[in-house]
C-alpha cells in the first residue's frame, strides 16, 4: 500500500535530517543526489524543515562554474543544548555543546576521597549548572554520563557497588531533579570509549572489535556486528575480575585484586615502572612512565619495562580473543594511548605466538578523552533522534 502524502513527507524529512547529521551541511543538489528524490521534492522539504526551525543556511558551497554559489543547509545547532560528563572516582570532567556537538564550554572538578556524598553531589551538579550558564544554555535538553561500574540493563541505572563512591549513583537522580525536562542517561565509561573510538578514533573501519581500557582501572567493551554488547546483567567486559596467572591470589565478588586489574591497572603499571627505574615523563604516573619508555632515549630498562607490560596485557587480550574472536583489539585509555604502536606491536607479537586466531592490535587514538567524547556523541544522538525522529520510526 502506498504511503500517504503526509507519511511520505515525514519519511523524506527524516532521511534528509539523517544525512545532515552524518555528513554535515549539504546543498539542495547534494541532498537530491544522496536521497534520490526529485528536485521539487527536495525544495519542498528544505522549505518545510527551514520553517520548522530544524535546518538553516550554514554557508555557501564553492562553485566550480560561473554563477551564484549554492546555499549549504545544516542542522540548527542552537535548537538544543547538551552536556556530557566523565565521572571518575577522583572527580568530574564536563563539556556543554550545541545540537551538532560543537563544544561551547568545558570544565572539570576534583572531588577528594573524603568528601561526603551530599557535598560531592552538590559540587558536581553546581558545576553542570555553572558551565551550562557560561555556555549560554537556558536549559539542557540531554545529559550523557560516563561512569565506572555496572549499568543495570533493565533500568539504565548504575548498580550499587562497594568499590565505587556512593555519590556516583546519587548524581544521576540529583541531575534529573535540578535539570527539569532534561533527559539524563548513564553508560559504562569503557563502553562510551569504544563508541568514540569507533566513530572518531582507531576503530572507524571496524564493526566488530574489542576495546581494552588501560587506565586507572581496566575494562573491556565489546562491539559485535556494529552493536554494543552489554550482557545479561550489564557486566560484559569486566575484565578486571578475570583470574589470570601472575597475581598473588584470586579476585572476589567485591574486589578485583588478584584479577587482571592487578597486572594492568594504573597502580600495577606504576609499580612495575618503579621496579625498572623508569621515570614518568608526565602525570598520571602510570601513563607518564609508559610515555617515557616509548618516547625517551632507548635503554635496556625501557625495553624490559615495555616487554613485561606487553606480557601482562597479552594475558588479558588472549582471553578476549579466545572467547570472542573479534579480529581487532584497541588498547584504549591513557596507558593504551601512551604505549602507542610500540606497546600494541609487542602485544600483537605475543598474541601471534599464543593464539591461532588472527587479530589486529591497535593503540587507541583518543586516550582518556574517549569517555567524554563518547558521552557527548551519545547525548547528541539521543537529542537528535528525539527532535528529528529516530530511524525506523
Amino acid at each position: 500500500m502506498a504511503a500517504s502524502p503526509s507519511t511520505a513527507r515525514a519519511i523524506n524529512d527524516r532521511l534528509a535530517l539523517r544525512l545532515l547529521q552524518q555528513e554535515g551541511p549539504l546543498t539542495a543538489g547534494q541532498l537530491k543526489e544522496l536521497t534520490g528524490l526529485s528536485r521539487p521534492t527536495v525544495a519542498d522539504l528544505v522549505e518545510r524543515l527551514t520553517a520548522a526551525g530544524l535546518i538553516e543556511v550554514a554557508g555557501e558551497a564553492r562553485a566550480q562554474r560561473r554563477g551564484p554559489n549554492a546555499k549549504l543547509y545544516g542542522i540548527v545547532a542552537g535548537r538544543a543544548h547538551l552536556a556530557a560528563l566523565d565521572v571518575r572516582t577522583e572527580g568530574v570532567a564536563l563539556v556543554v555543546s550545541d545540537l551538532v556537538g560543537g563544544v561551547l564550554a568545558e570544565a572539570s572538578l576534583p572531588i577528594a576521597d573524603d568528601t561526603g556524598t551530599g557535598p560531592a553531589v552538590e559540587q558536581a551538579v553546581s558545576l553542570v549548572e555553572r558551565t551550562a550558564k557560561e555556555a549560554g544554555a537556558d536549559r539542557l535538553h540531554t545529559v550523557g554520563i560516563g561512569a565506572p561500574g555496572l549499568i543495570d540493563p533493565a533500568t539504565g541505572e548504575l548498580r550499587d557497588s562497594t568499590s565505587l563512591p556512593e555519590w556516583h549513583r546519587r548524581l544521576v537522580a540529583a541531575l534529573q531533579e535540578r535539570l527539569p525536562g532534561a533527559r539524563v542517561s548513564v553508560e559504562n565509561e569503557t563502553n562510551l570509549a569504544a563508541l568514540a573510538e569507533q566513530r572518531d578514533g582507531s576503530a572507524r573501519d571496524r564493526d566488530t572489535f574489542v576495546l581494552l581500557w588501560l587506565g586507572h582501572g581496566t575494562g573491556a567493551a565489546v562491539i559485535l556486528d556494529g552493536a554494543l554488547r552489554r550482557g545479561a546483567s550489564g557486566g560484559t567486559g569486566e575484565i578486571g575480575f578475570l583470574p589470570v596467572p601472575g597475581t598473588r591470589g584470586l579476585p572476589s565478588a567485591t574486589d578485583c585484586a588478584g584479577g587482571f586489574h592487578s597486572l594492568a591497572g594504573a597502580a600495577a603499571v606504576a609499580t612495575l615502572a618503579r621496579e625498572y627505574g623508569v621515570v614518568p615523563a608526565s602525570d598520571p604516573e602510570a601513563a607518564g612512565a609508559v610515555r617515557a619508555a616509548v618516547s625517551g632515549p632507548e635503554s635496556a630498562a625501557h625495553t624490559r619495562f615495555l616487554d613485561t607490560l606487553a606480557d601482562r596485557v597479552a594475558v588479558g587480550v588472549a582471553s578476549v580473543v579466545a572467547l570472542l574472536d573479534p579480529g581487532c583489539v584497541v588498547l584504549g585509555g591513557e596507558i593504551g594511548q601512551a604505549g602507542g604502536e610500540a606497546l600494541a606491536s609487542r602485544v600483537h607479537d605475543r598474541l601471534t605466538a599464543m593464539s591461532p586466531l588472527p587479530v589486529e592490535v591497535r593503540p587507541g587514538a583518543l586516550g582518556g578523552g574517549a569517555v567524554l567524547r563518547g558521552a557527548l556523541l551519545t547525548a547528541r544522538d539521543h537529542a537528535q533522534d528525539e527532535l528529528f525522529g529516530a530511524p525506523g520510526h
